[in-house]
């Protein structure tokens, strides 16, 4: 038996423990890049431990009112909806909208700059109890928990238990919760999806075919926009169409029988409870620029913040990836493979040169870089160039030393003279 349970407009529910005043009345956190990184003056961050969608691994709390953090210096209002509450909703307000079309459509909507440290404390104080409560769970996202009660609890109390659970939390925390129940992991996701808001939906086994036969297979969790339209064009439009076509699904090997096997809840009991990161990154989108000694000044800033970010998780990437988004949309990435033991030096030296390599449409602005670091070596397998070896150590051994210093006195306490 499986819960699935999701914090309910999560990072508006989070100024709302801080900030009575926003409760029962429309309510959205918008967001905008963090370009305070690029500046000259001392700034502090904070590292997160989660993870989640528009959650940056640097985090900063906005002390900044509507004018100063929507709105530009030509008073254009910036910024995308992260989340909404249920009474901005009602009026059509978004996830991933823009700010500017959100207040078209509430005018009275209230905006509030994001407090990713909050969300972050929060997320953690709920790992705590749920971890306290059940005897396993994965952390999903920095606002879903997936938790195992098989044997723990029957099922003709999970009910009760999960109302207790979210009394507990709503006490505690002072956040509201949804819960999804069903018999394996990603049906009591879909099924929390019933629950809202901040309700508790339970489907047994025996109803299970009944109750998802008419369900959009959009609905379900991991289909996306590409893979609705590739199952449309079989005519396959609700998850009973899937369960009916089992033969068609496990021709398409591995993700068609994983797909089918969530739907109908065949061998999905395992939690992940360890996960582990592919890739580390970081990027911003800023408005357009031109000058490419500033773009270079940007990439060397954003090595400096991704290089902290690779000592912390004590990984040493392989390869190295670059994205350039240009005001005309169009876009140029490129990577390049190393042989070395990871060093900030090096690496800035690595990522200016894909940068300028990677740079194919010089007479255009770029309003977006994005880097990536990838491909993490196995230290006990590896083989590292041993010509290079021994002045990699060194090297290693130096950015280590300014690791100690930025994890005791912040990431911008040593700088490059070309970031400045």
């Amino acid at each position: 038996m499986f819960l699935h349970m999701d914090l309910d407009c999560f990072f508006v529910s989070a100024h709302r423990t801080l900030d009575k005043s926003l409760e029962n009345i429309p309510v959205a956190v918008g967001g905008r890049s963090n370009l305070s990184i690029f500046d000259n003056k001392k700034h502090t961050q904070a590292i997160s431990n989660s993870s989640g969608a528009f959650v940056s691994s640097i985090l900063t709390k906005e002390d900044r009112n509507f004018k100063e953090y929507f709105k530009d210096e030509n008073g254009r209002i910036r910024g995308i909806i992260t989340t909404a509450s249920y009474e901005a909703r009602a009026f059509g307000v978004k996830t991933a909208m823009s700010v500017n079309e959100a207040l078209k459509l509430c005018p009275k909507l209230l905006m509030v700059p994001p407090n990713y440290p909050l969300y972050h404390q929060l997320s953690q104080d709920l790992k705590k109890l749920l971890s306290y409560e059940i005897p396993m769970i994965e952390q999903f996202s920095i606002d879903e928990f997936f938790g195992d009660i098989t044997g723990y609890i029957d099922e003709n109390e999970v009910f009760d238990f999960a109302n207790e659970l979210k009394q507990k939390i709503k006490k505690e925390l002072d956040l509201p919760i949804s819960i999804g129940i069903a018999h394996s992991k990603y049906l009591s996701k879909l099924i929390t999806e019933f629950a809202k808001p901040d309700g508790i939906k339970h489907i047994k086994k025996e109803h299970i075919p009944n109750f998802i036969k008419d369900v959009p297979i959009e609905e379900f969790p991991g289909i996306g926009k590409n893979y609705t339209n590739k199952l449309h064009g079989y005519g396959i439009k609700t998850l009973g169409d899937i369960k009916s076509k089992k033969e068609l699904f496990y021709s398409w090997k591995k993700p068609g029988i994983q797909l089918y096997n969530r739907v109908c809840g065949i061998n999905d009991r395992k939690l992940n409870t360890i996960r582990d990161k592919k890739s580390i990154g970081i990027g911003r989108t800023f408005d357009v620029i031109y000058n490419r000694e500033e773009l270079q000044r940007r990439v060397i800033i954003l090595c400096r913040y991704l290089c902290f970010l690779v000592k912390k998780a004590k990984v040493n990437p392989l390869s190295y990836a670059i994205k350039i988004k240009y005001e005309s949309n169009i876009k140029s990435k490129n990577y390049v493979n190393v042989n070395t033991l990871f060093n900030e030096n090096d690496f800035k030296k690595k990522m200016k040169e894909l940068f300028i390599k990677s740079d194919k449409h010089i007479t255009h602005g770029v309003v977006q870089l994005n880097i990536t670091v990838y491909n993490f070596a196995d230290n006990s397998k590896y083989t590292y160039n041993l010509f290079e070896y021994e002045n990699d150590l060194k090297k290693q051994e130096l950015t280590n030393r300014v690791q100690d210093l930025r994890n005791k006195f912040g990431i911008d306490i040593i700088k490059s003279a070309s970031e400045l």
